[in-house]
């Protein structure tokens, strides 16, 4: 399945033990209802590593870029709630971009996804985008098990932006550039594999990609779309 936009808020994090039962209730609670009601967003995901760097990834889905840029959206970061402010001290080793959707394909949603965090050298972005689009996004949509790739390009810009969320954490956000993710519907092990081989450090050299590179495995949490008192 396409993602719900054009738009999309990337982030990856690890949480402090002490802080993870506030986590669950804080981003299941309060932090994704609140960010599906800012107008032009659509939908929050949150996964949970079955093999990767961080623990965490969560990905909000928006109309657009514009819509991350917005007045409404950056109110609500520069204005974080009591509950925010005691939940993100416990943030660690946060990466997050602000992304356009460049490509985004395939039948489902997958309870299991891969991120690919990499780079592409300067002014090959035309080059990297064709192979993409030509043989490596179709290639992988025909292999079993796949739900969907989606291929993200950071903002940097507006991802380097400074909010009160962020100093709230007390730690700086890495912004990857580049990100593709490839969503799955089968066994743990099969799409592990698949990844594994598919977003390989030869594969991504192959289609003009280069690293360093972080590839992270992980299964579904928790989704969050409008809800009847939400805004916008």
């Amino acid at each position: 399945m396409s993602l719900a936009g054009e738009g999309a808020v990337a982030i990856w994090h690890d949480i402090a033990p002490e802080g993870r039962d506030e986590f669950y209730a804080w981003h299941g609670r309060e932090h994704m209802p609140e960010r599906v009601g800012i107008p032009g967003f659509l939908r929050g995901r949150r996964y949970v590593a079955l093999d990767a760097e961080l623990e965490f990834f969560n990905l909000y889905e928006a109309l657009s870029v514009e819509t991350l840029k917005s007045q409404d959206y950056t109110a609500r970061v520069n204005a974080p709630t009591p509950w925010t402010l005691s939940a993100v001290r416990h943030f660690r080793s946060v990466a997050r971009s602000i992304c356009r959707v460049a490509l985004s394909s395939g039948p489902a949603q997958g309870g299991l996804i891969a991120t690919l965090r990499y780079d592409v050298p300067e002014g090959r972005d035309r080059e990297h985008r064709e192979a993409l689009t030509r043989r490596f996004v179709p290639d992988l949509l025909d292999r079993p098990g796949v739900a969907g790739v989606h291929w993200l390009v950071a903002d940097a810009e507006a991802s380097g932006v400074a909010t009160a969320e962020q100093e709230a954490r007390g730690v700086a956000n890495a912004v990857p550039r580049r990100v593709l993710l490839l969503e799955g519907w089968g066994d743990e092990a099969d799409f592990a594999a698949l990844a594994k081989e598919a977003l390989s450090p030869a594969a991504l050299d192959a289609i003009g990609g280069e690293g360093p590179s972080s590839l992270g495995l992980y299964r579904h949490q928790i989704t969050r779309t409008k809800t009847a008192w939400s805004a916008g």
